[in-house]
């Protein structure tokens, strides 16, 4: 059973700050390289979700991990809240029709998880359809594995209150970063105790294992989420494809 407070949410105290962050960008750097491969190959793809509590960095570790990679194999979808025909539709329907294509990246910056989540952090759902939707996102998951080859990443970014609160607050003084800044997600912040209750029970019944990074410290949280998707898209072993051509064969 994983309890997220088992989790530290900085960086060892022994990490070398300076090599870390040159390790992050050399990382980025493969991870271009491994992603055009995988779009060439056209064989497989890759989902990235990332979920955490509000300030926990889910854009800017999507900037740090794919900003050398093209446009064409690599994509970002954010979820708020749904639209009227969104939510004309089953919770799983929005999400389904941005599943990543042979040979791509999808970036989901919050996911389908937000409907066990703050749905369920406000009663708006029932216990018992929290079970039933829990099941849909296994199933939905399993589905895109075995249908159509994704590998399915999942990044839960490990942020501390205390942390939370400095990175708000600092949305109310800065200048560059008033247009982050909403009064809803203090409103939210009231409500903490419940989310991680929320977060800790979606790790545990879900069927593709979670990662949990420690994300009070940017630098670290870019180390370890880029580690991990340089790390998943290596284990494919990618080749170029072979030359296709009777002119030149």
């Amino acid at each position: 059973m994983i309890k997220l407070s088992d989790f530290s949410t900085t960086a060892p105290v022994e990490t070398n700050k300076k090599k870390i962050k040159k390790e992050v960008d050399r990382l980025a750097q493969e991870i271009a390289l491994l992603s055009e491969k995988l779009y060439a190959n056209k064989k497989t793809n890759l989902l990235i979700v990332f979920q955490g509590m509000d300030s926990s960095g889910k854009d800017g570790v999507t900037e740090k991990a794919f900003r050398y990679c093209s446009p064409s194999w690599v994509s970002v979808k954010g979820y708020k809240k749904p639209s009227d025909e969104e939510f004309a539709h089953d919770f799983l329907w929005r999400v389904h029709k941005e599943a990543p294509a042979q040979g791509q990246i999808k970036v989901f910056v919050r996911s389908h998880y937000e409907d066990i989540l703050i749905q369920r952090v406000h009663q708006w759902i029932d216990e018992d359809r929290v079970t039933a939707r829990i099941n849909a996102i296994n199933a939905w998951e399993t589905l895109l594995q075995k249908d159509n080859h994704t590998v399915v990443l999942k990044f839960y970014l490990h942020l501390s209150k205390e942390r939370q609160e400095e990175k708000l607050t600092e949305r109310t003084q800065r200048e560059d970063k008033f247009w982050k800044h909403n009064d809803g997600d203090w409103d939210e912040r009231e409500h903490w105790d419940r989310y991680i209750e929320c977060y800790e029970d979606a790790i545990n019944r879900c069927t593709i294992p979670w990662t949990i990074v420690p994300a009070d410290n940017r630098w670290y949280r870019n180390y370890i989420v880029n580690k991990k998707i340089y790390d998943t898209l290596s284990a494919l072993n990618l080749e170029w494809p072979a030359l296709k051509s009777e002119r030149f064969s």
